[in-house]
């Protein structure tokens, strides 16, 4: 009796784990771009959706080590601020491990423009200064769109979900410096201004004008600035 009982233990355990390794594999791996169109020549492939692999005889220590994030980014530019992501095409370590760092640098009042990252969850650590930070939720059922937002002091944590539109304001008199951590090797960035006025080719006036209630003057206007 006690070996049918372990045997009928062990079926079940064996009928959970064929379960769970079927839950497992059940469903696509995250985007790691922002697409990949399907090829049925092999020898057509560019890119796969991620990277390639490096034979592991080959791998080094130096294939784990990125430098210089302790230096500041060039913030000369009309926002004030410079973002400088260490990612798996700068740190190849990273490839499949769903991680990767950015440093954030701000000018006094420097801003870090309205944006989303397609395939990442960011949390932000505030090194130096004061930081106005917040994001804007998806379209709610009565159609408005929710803004959390917080003034963050050195060593406060922030976190922006996946895909949101979210934005960091430099908002004191010294410059300031935040850490970044995002939940893919490759997040991807999409700044909404940018997308919006300055896509390649441009967007409608015709659906700009309608999009924002503004005279097509307004648009010509803001696509000039990019």
């Amino acid at each position: 009796m006690a070996k049918m009982g372990v045997e009928l233990v062990l079926a079940y355990v064996a009928v959970i784990l064929a379960m769970a390794s079927t839950v497992a594999f059940a469903t696509d791996p995250t985007q790691l771009q922002d697409f990949c169109v399907g090829v049925n020549n092999p020898v057509e492939g560019v890119f796969v959706n991620g990277l390639f692999c490096l034979n592991p005889a080959q791998v080094t220590a130096e294939h784990f080590l990125f430098k210089g994030l302790n230096i500041a980014g060039n913030t000369n530019n009309k926002q004030g601020s410079n973002v400088t992501l260490v990612n798996a095409a700068k740190l190849p370590g990273l490839n499949t491990l769903g991680i990767s760092i950015a440093r954030i640098d701000f000018t006094p009042y420097g801003l870090n423009p309205p944006h989303t990252h397609p395939r990442a969850t960011e949390i932000l650590t505030v090194i130096e200064g004061t930081l106005y930070v917040g994001f804007v939720t998806s379209n709610s059922a009565n159609g408005t769109n929710q803004l959390f937002a917080k003034v963050l002091n050195q060593g406060d944590v922030f976190v922006f979900p996946q895909g949101l539109i979210h934005f960091q304001l430099n908002i004191g008199k010294t410059p300031a410096v935040a850490i970044s951590g995002l939940s893919s090797q490759n997040p991807g960035v999409i700044t909404v201004a940018n997308a919006v006025f300055g896509a390649t080719p441009p967007i409608s006036f015709d659906v700009l004008t309608k999009a924002f209630q503004v005279d097509k003057r307004v648009i010509q206007y803001l696509e000039a600035q990019l």
